[in-house]
């Protein structure tokens, strides 16, 4: 492509804020937490002031998990690179308190841990070990009050004979599972949160190099604890009231057709930022005939829209006044066709397509990458970076060169630069971790990771609308 000045134009987008307690602003996750506390501190029955936590896990693993919870509890110190974790108690980082109880810890015996390394085939010990925790699971669910989230200090021992198992299937043809998405799909049937805390990482002696720094580990594990607790850690400031955020990807079920993929989508829908997951029906598509990429026909395509309208409808009591779509590849006409004609309601939409690219980079003059939030027209495309230098924060928190996301195609009202602004927000809207941002919006990031989690769900079982069973 042969360039002249007129056709590449550059600007950079300021970088979003999000709220925090009583509404107040700051551009950092964790510095915004640390100065002013969760954003639902001040919210009438949002913010959680005790936590009542489970466990699964042997003496052991349980044991150091408790002890790296009370330690991280009281505040962590960073160094140059990782910022200090504030603690979680109640007069200090999120104001609240863990309650952990004997009578809701279910012990994984060294006999059990036997009978799992037992079998010569890692399909039988990956399916003991499943079998195993949901017992345990349900042994927690049935309790007169169960835990508010159950952290899974699954032992090394334990893992190490299932963390992910391949086979041959005579009804479902190659299959893959893996031990974290299955104990997902099992701890959703009993309502149950969990939050996954490794033998490894608990018991990780200072400055060890085979996990991250203790107050990366705190800061992750509990703001994603505080979040599935019920709590909204921070929330999004400047995007369109009244508009529906939706992420699409597609997924193949294990079955022994490979043609056969249902629709994973995660839905981003009010003022604080949260959401819904939602599953599409079951489709085929025959990458011999049409390629790898799969798209919907126009009536599956009006019949996900018409159930993610319904489903805000529900939540919000009011349809969106507008509906944003995203998604990793291109829209077929048939499938623009069903969208459209299925978001004919609304008063306005957009249908982004967009994905990160590595054939086309920009290179800054001096040490440093481009800044978070460039935007680059070349002729009729767009490259936006949601990773980069971030200037807030004097840092490019990554080893790599960056890659921007390329805008594929784009159909509706609103003009790509007002779009990609919603989008640099919604690479911050992620609770499962206090990361400054990630590459991809909330959108297509939770679609993915549901996705992945809905495979281990029956297509017969409706799978719980909510993420914190996901993450």
């Amino acid at each position: 492509m042969k360039l002249n000045e007129s056709a590449l134009h550059a600007t950079l987008h300021p970088e979003p804020p999000l709220e925090f307690a009583c509404g107040r602003l700051h551009l950092s996750p964790k510095l915004g937490l640390t100065v002013f506390g969760p954003r639902s501190l001040d919210l009438q029955d949002r913010h959680p002031e005790a936590i009542r936590l489970g466990f699964v896990g042997s003496g052991e693993s349980t044991a150091s998990a408790k002890a790296w919870l009370a330690s991280c509890s009281e505040g962590v110190s960073g160094d140059g690179r990782y910022e200090d974790f504030p603690g979680f108690n109640s007069d200090l980082g999120y104001f609240a308190r863990l309650t952990i109880a004997d009578s809701l810890s279910q012990a994984i015996t060294s006999n059990e841990l036997r009978q799992i390394a037992k079998p010569r085939l890692r399909r039988e010990r990956f399916e003991i070990a499943l079998n195993l925790v949901d017992d345990k699971l349900r042994l927690l669910a049935e309790r007169d009050q169960p835990p508010d989230c159950v952290v899974l200090a699954l032992p090394d021992r334990l893992l190490e004979h299932c963390k992910v198992v391949d086979f041959n299937d005579p009804k479902l043809g190659r299959v893959h599972r893996d031990f974290r998405r299955a104990v997902k799909s099992l701890a959703m049937r009993y309502r149950l949160p969990t939050q996954i805390l490794l033998q490894r990482t608990s018991e990780a002696r200072p400055n060890s190099r085979t996990v991250d720094h203790k107050s990366r580990c705190a800061w992750n594990f509990f703001t994603s604890l505080y979040f599935k607790a019920g709590g909204i850690p921070w929330s999004p400031h400047d995007l369109t009231p009244g508009t529906c955020h939706v992420g699409i990807s597609f997924h193949r079920r294990n079955t022994n057709d490979d043609r056969t993929f249902f629709t994973s989508t995660a839905q981003a829908f009010d003022e604080h930022g949260e959401g819904l997951v939602l599953r599409g029906q079951d489709f085929s598509w025959d990458e011999n005939r049409f390629g790898r990429s799969p798209h919907l026909s126009k009536d599956s395509a009006a019949e996900l829209v018409s159930l993610t309208l319904s489903r805000y409808h529900d939540e919000m009591k009011q349809t969106p006044s507008r509906v944003v779509i995203h998604k990793t590849s291109r829209f077929w006409p048939e499938e623009r066709e069903g969208f459209e004609d299925a978001l004919s309601s609304v008063h306005a939409y957009d249908l982004l397509a967009l994905n990160p690219v590595s054939d086309i980079r920009l290179i800054r003059d001096g040490k440093y990458p481009v800044f978070r939030g460039t935007h680059v027209q070349l002729g009729a495309q767009h490259l936006f970076y949601t990773t980069g230098f971030i200037p807030c924060l004097n840092t490019y928190p990554h080893g790599h060169v960056p890659s921007p996301l390329m805008v594929f195609e784009h159909f509706g009202d609103s003009n790509v630069s007002d779009l990609l602004s919603e989008v640099l927000t919604l690479t911050k809207m992620n609770w499962n971790t206090a990361s400054f941002a990630g590459l991809l919006p909330i959108t297509l990031r939770f679609s993915r990771v549901v996705g992945e989690i809905m495979t281990e769900i029956p297509s017969d079982r409706t799978p719980l609308p909510q993420f914190k069973f996901y993450v």
